[in-house]
């Protein structure tokens, strides 16, 4: 043999072993934690829209405590948000919008909207039903609005916004591991029927956390300094921003995007104070570490149940903060020891055959035909 016939399939050899040491890796492609869909198709010819508000996103407002009701600085809150929502609803009807139906998202304890009613764009709606029910999921209806807004809107737990926070106090809402806003969950609820949010404001620190939906309309209307200071815009100017962005954004609505998680969802729920989930360690069955429990959901409806029971045992923490206040008073054990006695008397009234052995103080039939049925507006 000679060497040039050696040396030829050497070569080849070593050119092919080459190849293959030096091939590029193939890339593991792992599934999107959401997905983009074309919003749902409109059959009636008529745009509605859904409206829902919040307070700690109003233009004009920096006092934190403004969110809760009883307190001085929330009475002029409710002008300024009713003057926010005014604004994004003539922009809404200048887009076209046929119809706008206005639902509380926010919780202050008032027992009537936080809107002022008397004040609000005579256009727009507010959305009653005659039970309690959850704004964020009890709403969907396939077909019954084009699109959805969310005004006065804030950062998630963590976030670094002006009252950042995330359905409650200390509550981080982690899906496919993203964790979330109250503006997301909006969408990927409002997401299963096709319905896609089209316009938010709040402040910047929200802004960049929806950033990835570059079909959304954003109105910012505040720099966030903290949790309980942001830098403020003028009036004028944000509300002729927020009309404007609404005129685009119902014009945009076939351009707009709905989103929907990939299932099954991986879903936690981690806390920090004032929230607790201690109660949660060793529990046989349940994946619990370092103040965050994890669970695998079969669709949206399913994790977001999930996370709403476990906040349940995370309000440990906040009743255990109200517990030392009462035994702090003066009364304060006298208040402990009523508590007590109505516990007790609720187990007693049960073990002794229920609670129909026990009549209330004062029956309510009585004063029936004077007063209306109640109407529920969102969250109280």
């Amino acid at each position: 043999m000679n060497l040039r016939s050696f040396l030829v399939p050497l070569a080849i050899i070593f050119i092919l072993l080459t190849s293959i040491s030096c091939a590029p890796e193939v890339a593991v492609k792992t599934p999107s934690p959401r997905v983009l869909l074309t919003p749902a198709a409109d059959t009636d010819g008529q745009v509605r829209i859904l409206l829902y508000y919040d307070m700690e996103g109003i233009s004009g407002q920096k006092i934190l405590r403004s969110i809760d009701f009883g307190n001085e600085a929330y009475f002029p809150a409710q002008e300024w948000l009713t003057n926010d929502v005014n604004a994004v609803v003539d922009g809404l009807f200048a887009g076209g919008a046929d119809s706008v139906e206005v639902v509380d998202a926010h919780g202050s304890f008032n027992p009537e909207p936080d809107i002022l009613l008397d004040k609000m764009d005579s256009r727009a709606a507010m959305l009653y039903r005659d039970e309690q029910f959850g704004p964020y999921v009890d709403l969907l209806e396939e077909g019954q609005y084009d699109a959805i807004v969310a005004l006065c809107m804030h950062s998630r737990t963590g976030g670094g916004g002006f009252g950042s926070h995330t359905v409650n106090l200390g509550t981080d809402w982690i899906l496919n591991d993203m964790s979330i806003n109250e503006s997301e969950l909006l969408a990927y609820s409002w997401g299963r029927a096709g319905v896609p949010l089209i316009l938010v404001t709040g402040d910047d620190k929200l802004g960049e956390q929806l950033s990835w939906m570059n079909w959304l309309e954003y109105v910012t209307v505040k720099v966030a300094k903290g949790q309980d200071d942001a830098e403020l815009r003028p009036f004028e100017e944000v509300h002729e921003e927020m009309r404007a962005a609404a005129e685009r954004a119902v014009r945009n609505i076939p351009g707009s995007s709905a989103v929907k998680l990939s299932e099954p969802i991986k879903a936690q729920l981690r806390v920090v104070k004032p929230a607790d989930l201690s109660a949660l360690e060793g529990l046989p069955g349940i994946d619990y570490q370092d103040q965050t429990v994890t669970f695998q959901a079969a669709n949206f409806q399913e994790a977001y149940d999930g996370i709403r029971a476990f906040m349940e045992i995370a309000h440990d923490g906040y009743w255990e903060i109200l517990q030392n206040i009462a035994l702090s008073q003066e009364d304060g054990g006298e208040t402990f020891l009523q508590w007590k006695d109505e516990m007790l008397a609720a187990w007693i009234a049960q073990e002794s055959g229920g609670e129909e052995n026990t009549a209330p103080a004062e029956d309510p039939a009585e004063d029936a035909e004077d007063s209306p049925p109640r109407k529920y507006f969102g969250s109280q």
